[in-house]
């Protein structure tokens, strides 16, 4: 018996041991893996004579790239996932670079924001400026990267392809018959005739004045691109609305050359070909291409400007505390905003920011507190807001305060308002699963929020007084930050959802442009010419990357597996299940908008 629990303990220990060091040698093999791809990634690539500027448009698009060579492999998306920020600066080092003779654009289905495509486009048009030529290809071009390749020299489509050129449309989910399917009420708070993020709660259909906002805003974004491609391929707006009308997509692709939106019919090789031709290359030689990543990593590791002034770019991206943030995933976290807004005031190197906002807003809490250090630090130094695809509700929150604001004509920003979210779950827990609940409390809210039953009158009533305390702030230093008047804000506040050029007229942002001219405004306000150009937050390691990843968005996640391709449908209710865990009281646009673009 002796041997047997000898013998028995020297195998446990020697299976412990052994996974140690399995463990060991994982943990040293993964983080050699992880040294020698981060080395690769952030390497400069090599650029050949009479290269090419490849822009693969296919796949997705966000505000900055990962610092995660992983990242594609890991991602449960099914094309290549790019950052705002690799594709501007793969363009701009482009332009500047001698072995680079031109742009090609592959296009192809690429879900980006209108405001994005925008940034993008007006990279390109700013390259064209260099004599460099740009020509773009597609088998199907979907409505975004048309717009975008309308700039190009010259246009080609696959004679078998298709150009999705349909006009805008948005299409919000309601979700009220389902949660009353399972007992659920939701009692909602708010602040503005038009604060409408709430509908899907409450309603089946859109309210008038919501109808009212959305039709107005989808208007000024398809008159914005109708007016950029009619003045790039000579075509009249009244030319390209008929385009739309009669849904191009499913005529033959010989209609659009006779429309004037493509100049030839051709396949990739013929393509390839005439790329040649205008590089100069043999038929039987092969083109040199570059991807946009590799471009982008030219003179990334340049040294700084002698000068010492360094201009902080601050990107701000996702919702405003949401479970996501808070967990340290995707989106704004207050707390860490914070932080690096008072590091960058107190850094005497930094002369001034550009803060670069897109968020639909978020959490009223910590989107009053980031204001208020962007107010502190607008005291200090200059800070010019660069807003992107959205700086609406909370993300026009922690813009007001900014020197100047700078928005894309198609920027969807204001939603000036506020409102609350309590769910009701007594027809779930009590009617449908049989739980009952009885209380016990010492003073008169002692139970309050408690999802068990419906809100008293005395609630509801202290509820949306503290609700109208919120807007009455959020107004103030809107009022502040503008200079104009509170009536004036609540004008054209009221939750009410505007685009960059119709906010421009407002008064709610002083011009329009992207990151490129928010740089150049920075450095005349601070009065520097020469500067180094740096971007904050510093991206996370590849290793912290992937366990903040796996942590903030395990329920989007699970959402996505449930619903597989019907997953935009059902997003919104990401909102709900995650209202623990942030703040009941929000700043935030109509956020599931679904715009076909």
């Amino acid at each position: 018996m002796k041997d047997f629990l000898k013998y028995t303990f020297a195998t446990v220990v020697g299976i412990i041991l052994a996974g140690a060091v399995f463990v060991i040698f994982s943990i040293i093999a993964v983080s050699g893996m992880i040294a020698s791809m981060s080395s690769m990634s952030n390497s400069e690539a090599v650029i050949e004579k009479n290269s090419i500027l490849e822009l693969d448009l296919s796949g997705t698009l966000q505000e900055r790239s990962d610092n995660n060579p992983l990242s594609q492999f890991m991602s449960n998306e099914e094309y290549q996932i790019y950052g705002l920020d690799d594709i501007l600066a793969a363009i701009h080092n482009a332009k500047d670079n001698d072995k680079i003779k031109g742009i090609y654009i592959q296009a192809g289905v690429f879900a980006a924001a209108p405001s994005s495509y925008e940034e993008i486009r007006n990279a390109l048009l700013d390259f064209k400026k260099s004599g460099k030529f740009i020509v773009a290809y597609g088998d199907t071009y979907t409505q975004g990267t048309y717009y975008l390749s309308s700039v190009a020299d010259r246009i080609f489509l696959n004679p078998q392809g298709q150009i999705g050129w349909y006009g805008m449309s948005a299409q919000p989910v309601f979700y009220k018959d389902l949660l009353s399917k399972i007992g659920v009420e939701i009692q909602v708070f708010r602040v503005g005739t038009y604060k409408s993020a709430v509908e899907p709660f409450i309603s089946t259909e859109m309210s008038p004045a919501n109808r009212e906002q959305v039709t107005s805003f989808l208007s000024s974004i398809w008159n914005q691109m109708l007016t950029d491609v009619s003045a790039s391929r000579k075509i009249s707006k009244e030319t390209l609305n008929a385009c739309a009308d009669s849904m191009m997509m499913l005529r033959p692709a010989m209609d659009c050359v006779k429309n004037k939106l493509v100049d030839e019919l051709a396949y990739k090789d013929g393509v390839k070909s005439y790329l040649k031709q205008k590089t100069g290359i043999k038929d039987d030689e092969k083109l040199n291409m570059v991807d946009a990543i590799d471009m982008a990593s030219i003179n990334k590791d340049q040294p700084k400007d002698k000068s010492g002034n360094i201009i902080a770019v601050y990107y701000a991206y996702g919702e405003i505390d949401n479970a996501s943030a808070m967990a340290g995933g995707d989106g704004i976290n207050s707390e860490k905003v914070i932080r690096d807004l008072r590091s960058l005031n107190e850094d005497d190197d930094v002369k001034a920011v550009v803060f670069r906002v897109n968020s639909p807003g978020g959490g009223a809490y910590g989107s009053e507190q980031i204001c208020h250090e962007i107010e502190a630090l607008a005291k200090k130094k200059p800070v010019i807001v660069s807003m992107g695809d959205y700086a609406a509700s909370g993300g026009y929150y922690i813009s007001s305060a900014a020197s100047y604001i700078i928005a894309q004509p198609t920027t969807l920003t204001g939603s000036i308002g506020i409102f609350g979210m309590f769910p009701n779950a007594k027809g779930l827990l009590s009617d449908k699963l049989g739980l009952h609940f009885d209380v016990v409390k010492t003073n008169k809210y002692a139970d309050f929020g408690s999802v068990s039953r419906p809100m008293n009158d005395g609630e509801k009533a202290l509820l949306q007084t503290y609700i109208n305390h919120g807007y009455d702030i959020f107004i103030t230093r809107c009022s502040q930050g503008r200079k104009m008047s509170k009536d004036s804000i609540n004008a054209i506040g009221q939750g009410r959802v505007w685009t960059g050029v119709q906010a421009k007229k407002l008064g709610l942002v002083d011009d329009l442009g992207g990151l490129d001219k928010a740089i150049a405004i920075a450095s005349q306000k601070a009065k520097i010419k020469s500067y180094t150009l740096l971007s904050y937050p510093e991206k996370e390691n590849m290793l912290m990357s992937l366990f903040e990843k796996v942590k903030g968005d395990y329920m989007s996640d699970q959402l996505k597996v449930t619903f597989g391709d019907y997953y935009d449908y059902f997003k919104g209710l990401n909102l709900l299940t995650n209202l623990k865990h942030v703040d009941r009281i929000q700043a935030r646009m109509p956020f599931e908008l679904n715009l076909n673009n």
